[in-house]
């Protein structure tokens, strides 16, 4: 791994254990397994290292975007729903910290190019290609429908560990569940489910 990119997830996983205060360069060379040097020379300084870090680190793999053309909405957002929450259950200790930190540095909140913006983004556009492919025929709320569904997805994994009980179904089973909620609540029209998800095959 480039050591570039080393430094900077050592530094996500250091802030996340131990808060801004108690990521120490050394602490940080040491989680990187190289010399405090090392930071100054890629970074300059910590704060430069911490800033990218937030910025840049998200889970060890990307979402990959919803399809360009939808074919069968239920299953594509059950799919894309299971990869962002994963994402941000790897990420739940990293994001807790980025909260409780954030009135004394909110310098370290997560940037546009982060994993949940950008997942937000992702679901947008799908939201107006499935408007302008015909599985919605009426006008709809699209800022509105990503914000109710990246808000579930969020909830759900920054909680459910906490109040399990707040939470629908099981984490294998309520991407499907979070999927048909936000197709029915656009008002999508002739959407088959998909066979294993072992529905019927009708939002209506």
């Amino acid at each position: 791994m480039e050591r570039r990119t080393e430094l900077l997830r050592a530094a996500a996983r250091v802030y996340a254990k131990y808060g801004y205060r108690g990521s120490t360069t050394r602490r940080i060379a040491d989680e990187a397994g190289v010399n405090e040097v090392t930071i100054f020379r890629q970074f300059g300084s910590k704060d430069a290292l911490m800033q990218a870090a937030i910025a840049t680190c998200g889970g060890s793999d990307e979402v990959e975007d919803l399809p360009v053309v939808p074919i069968d909405p239920v299953a594509e957002l059950t799919t894309w729903c299971g990869a962002v929450m994963a994402q941000m259950r790897e990420m739940r200790e990293l994001i807790r910290r980025c909260m409780s930190e954030r009135n004394e540095h909110p310098e370290l909140s997560a940037s546009s190019n982060s994993p949940a913006p950008r997942a937000a983004v992702q679901l947008r556009n799908y939201l107006q290609r499935l408007h302008g492919a015909g599985f919605v025929d009426a006008e709809f709320d699209v800022k509105g429908a990503t914000a109710m569904l990246m808000g579930a997805l969020f909830s759900d994994a920054m909680g459910r560990d906490v109040m399990p009980d707040v939470f629908p179904s099981t984490p294998a089973g309520v991407s499907a569940v979070y999927a048909k909620l936000l197709l029915r609540a656009i008002g999508a029209i002739g959407v088959n489910y998909s066979p294993s998800l072992h529905e019927h095959t009708s939002l209506a």
